[in-house]
């Protein structure tokens, strides 16, 4: 809306935005003479736009647009979510250099924009920090499972935004209706980013150590507006909006939009108010690698961010007899005995009759290379209820099998080839698994990941995006204990 058409009997622009909606549904009633639902004012904006989110008939929106003031409008959009040792990779010490003279990023505050956060997580413990800045504007909400007083001096706020989602789905029942994660992702970035230092930290056993974000000397402001019931982009701009008021100093979005113009990009519109406001604004590339053209946030503006390896790897010895042993990737969280087990080759396992007769052994599976072979022969050795299995593949997308439930290792065809030939060559081969195991100095490091997005952006190709490159891949951070 253009503000100098405002008329000088508004105090203010909430009370304009009201009477001009009150306007149209009377005005539509007078002419039609039918029943018309009144225009619902969802938000009025402050900082991101000038201007308001609204839920309208068709024939509201077209009265709105001969309504003294209008400009433009866009049409609300569902919004894309993106899902230890990272420092050390990084080459920052605890003792020296950028890392110690910025204080850890103290007192800076990350405003979030996510599923929410797990306020009892220890990575937002506030022991050791000082008062929250003066400056700080916001405050913590409460809600379902959710008390104010859940926020300290690391968690210093927590507010949530979803009248767009109603708006957009009226009959909809929502399960956590306050800024508690339901959903993670809200509180592994927020601990990523400014966690404390946890001790003794590790997933199941894989990246043992002390646990950190990159700032840990920095303050936290949790904005949710995705939810497990969907995401609007009406919720995600209202949430910047407040942000800005509150007096964020940083913008994390791991989301975004595809496809759009920058001027029809709310998101884009959104980001560039930040930063007028001196607000540093940090986004994902998205996870619709490795295709070409599927970067989402490509706002010349914002700083966009790949997600890369780093030289870390979890995985699982597999020790052969008293021949050695090889290492293959692996993520079984459970307590796996240490005893040697027969172990077969029967290469395709795709004869479930025999891997059924085979329960007491660790299967090895040499991976044809198919579309979904793989898949089929994790799956059929699941069913089987053999011991646990060893598939040799080319596949680097293991992501789904690593994090099952039942054990696995997962080898490449040169170590696969070690251990077939053992095999072949012993009358009675037996092997053990070591799970819950750590690997430094994988070679070669850092790699984009296959799932990060690429450019160029469809919104400004002609500016090179991403712009940086970071640690994406197995980050250890925290997660809700209700959560799998």
């Amino acid at each position: 809306m253009d503000h100098s058409a405002m008329p000088k009997a508004f105090a203010g622009r909430q009370g304009w935005y009201l009477a001009t909606l009150s306007s149209l549904s009377a005005n539509l009633r007078g002419n039609t003479n039918s029943t018309i639902p009144t225009a619902e004012l969802l938000y009025s904006y402050n900082h991101v736009i000038q201007g308001f989110s609204a839920s309208l008939t068709l024939a509201q929106l077209e009265a709105l647009k001969n309504s003294r003031g209008y400009v433009s409008s866009l049409r609300d959009k569902t919004v894309k979510l993106d899902t230890t040792y990272s420092f050390k990779f990084l080459g920052l010490s605890s003792d020296a250099g950028l890392w110690p003279a910025s204080g850890f990023g103290k007192d800076v505050i990350i405003g979030l924009i996510d599923t929410g956060v797990w306020p009892e997580s220890e990575s937002f413990n506030d022991d050791g920090m000082n008062d929250v800045p003066l400056r700080w504007k916001g405050k913590c909400e409460s809600g379902t499972q959710f008390n104010s007083s859940l926020c300290n001096k690391k968690l210093i706020g927590a507010r949530s935004f979803n009248k767009g989602l109603i708006a957009n789905n009226p009959s909809i029942t929502i399960s956590m209706n306050s800024p508690r994660d339901t959903a993670g992702h809200g509180t592994h970035t927020s601990s990523t980013a400014a966690g404390t230092y946890v001790g003794d930290a590790s997933y199941f056993g894989y990246a043992q150590g002390i646990a950190r974000g990159m700032a840990p000397g920095a303050r936290v402001a949790m904005y949710k507006a995705l939810w497990d019931e969907g995401s609007y982009t009406t919720d995600v701009i209202a949430a910047i909006d407040q942000a800005i008021n509150d007096g964020v100093d940083v913008l994390s979005l791991s989301f975004g939009l595809d496809e759009l113009e920058l001027y029809e990009d709310p998101i884009a519109i959104a980001t560039f108010a930040a930063i007028e406001k001196n607000i540093f604004v940090s986004t994902s590339a998205g996870n619709e690698g490795p295709a070409l053209e599927t970067l989402h946030n490509g706002t010349p503006w914002v700083l966009t961010v790949a997600a890369g390896t780093m030289d870390r790897s979890f995985g699982a010895s597999l020790s052969l007899g008293t021949d050695g042993y090889v290492r293959g990737a692996a993520l079984y969280p459970g307590n796996f005995s240490s005893i040697q087990y027969p172990i077969v080759f029967m290469d395709k396992c795709d004869e479930t009759k025999a891997l059924k007769k085979l329960v007491g052994m660790i299967i090895v599976c040499q991976d044809p290379g198919k579309e979904d072979s793989l898949n089929d022969q994790f799956s059929s050795i699941q069913v089987a209820g053999n011991v646990a299995g060893v598939f040799i593949t080319n596949s680097t997308l293991l992501d789904i099998f690593t994090q099952s439930p039942f054990p696995a290792i997962f080898l490449e065809q040169k170590d696969g080839d070690i251990v077939v030939d053992y095999i072949k060559t012993n009358k009675n081969p037996k092997a053990s698994i070591e799970f819950k195991t750590t690997f430094l100095g994988s070679k070669p490091s850092p790699t984009v990941t296959s799932y990060t997005s690429r450019g160029p952006s469809y919104s400004a190709p002609s500016v090179l995006k991403p712009d940086i490159m970071a640690p994406g891949e197995s980050i250890l951070a925290a997660w809700p204990l209700n959560i799998g």
